[in-house]
């Protein structure tokens, strides 16, 4: 399966590492990023599905207690389309 990063997921990701760093610490990013490797390498191999949302065939799994990813799996592309911080305002969310 191939891993597409949206535009949008690859601003967050950096964003979400860039917060981390500055307001926790180094060691808390790294966690984070290992956390998102692990959970790539689960939706790559194991071909689960996780919470569904309102937009179609794009589910949610979550990443950290306040960092969440979207994805859809269409044919053989894994899509990563955003990591979404729980304390952003939910009305700026798009896809």
């Amino acid at each position: 399966m191939t891993v597409i990063w949206s535009p949008q997921a690859r601003q967050d990701f950096w964003n979400n590492i860039d917060y981390l760093e500055a307001e926790w610490s180094e060691k808390i990013a790294q966690n984070f990023i290992e956390k998102v490797n692990t959970t790539i390498t689960l939706l790559k191999n194991d071909n689960v599905l996780f919470l569904k949302t309102n937009y179609k065939n794009v589910y949610k799994i979550v990443i950290t207690k306040h960092i969440s990813l979207y994805y859809r799996i269409e044919n053989t592309n894994l899509e990563l389309l955003r990591f979404w911080n729980t304390f952003q305002d939910t009305k700026k969310f798009k896809l």
